[in-house]
């Protein structure tokens, strides 16, 4: 009895302790932070064996001075974070800067996330210039300098390059699996035209012949 209120106590400061983030709040709670953030779907099966953990994961970091932990709902109050992110399936979880998040890679299990988590170090980045060497202020600086047309160009210019990059690896997967089609069906003819041009009967022959020698010798 008393380790299943020990376990609820845990679950409900999980629970109170969740940061889930919204358009709404993301700049005010991701500000100076490197984050951590997984966005699901209420849905999403794989979301739900994660919750757990995850919601544990958020507990732990709760307050921390420099990394945030949190939460995205992409169908409720996030979704146009999700949509601005690129988010495509779920659960996603990223990591890093909040205005260039890269994404998470590792296991999803409590230990692996913790691990992970723990390791995130605040980042060189507009409102940690502190944190950044020379060379990284003066690349700050020279973008603050750029008027917001100009910056948005280079932006836009930067992403069609990663769009492009995108759109060239999907049709080269799409022609290796046109190809692989191609061979497994080649592979499945020729193996099926080997089998009826007698294979195995001859493979039984050759048993029964050596099965035939066996007994002579003797």
């Amino acid at each position: 009895m008393a380790s299943m209120r020990a376990a609820l106590l845990v679950a409900f400061a999980a629970v109170a302790q969740a940061v889930e983030l919204t358009e709404e709040d993301w700049d005010a709670k991701t500000a100076g932070k490197t984050v951590f953030v997984k966005f699901y779907a209420p849905w999403c099966g794989h979301c739900k064996s994660m919750k757990p953990a995850w919601d544990e994961l958020m507990a732990e970091f709760e307050g921390h001075k420099t990394i945030l932990v949190a939460d995205v709902d992409c169908i409720g109050d996030g979704k146009s974070i999700c949509d601005k992110i690129g988010v495509e399936g779920f659960p996603t979880i990223k990591h890093g800067d909040p205005s260039n998040l890269e994404d998470y890679e590792g296991e999803r299990e409590l230990e692996a996330l913790k691990e992970f988590a723990s390791n995130l170090k605040p980042m060189c980045s507009p409102s940690n210039l502190d944190l950044c060497d020379e060379e990284g202020k003066k690349k700050i600086g020279d973008l603050m300098a750029l008027s917001d047309d100009d910056l948005d160009a280079k932006i836009q210019e930067l992403d069609d390059v990663i769009a492009e990059a995108d759109k060239t690896f999907e049709a080269e997967v799409e022609e290796l699996q046109k190809r692989y089609e191609e061979l497994s069906t080649k592979k499945e003819e020729a193996v099926k035209a080997v089998k009826a041009s007698g294979h195995g009967l001859m493979k039984a022959v050759r048993a029964a012949k050596a099965k035939k020698a066996g007994s002579d010798e003797l």
